[in-house]
């Protein structure tokens, strides 16, 4: 598995396939103020990203790739649209 716990940070390394999503999700809804770190991730399975857009946890800026950089951690960490609630956790 490319997503691990540690601590209160959630490492997503590597690629990050389909079966990381469900790790992922049980992971932030038991606690809602884990960190996701993203800095080591190379490639995020459309679930782990859908995962991460429902739950909007706090994100670590930063990575080495390139895409998660530039377009995905910004959709990521921009302030949910107008209108729609946030999870209760």
């Amino acid at each position: 598995m490319s997503v691990r716990l540690n601590g209160n940070i959630i490492l997503l390394e590597g690629q990050c396939r389909v079966e990381d999503a469900e790790p992922l999700l049980g992971w932030l809804q038991a606690d809602r103020s884990r960190v996701v770190d993203l800095t080591d991730a190379e490639h995020l399975h459309a679930a782990v990203f859908q995962v991460l857009m429902a739950l909007r946890p706090s994100i670590k800026e930063g990575g080495k790739d390139a895409f998660i950089r530039e377009w995905l951690i910004p959709v990521l960490t921009a302030a949910a649209p107008s209108g729609a609630t946030q999870p209760e956790g």
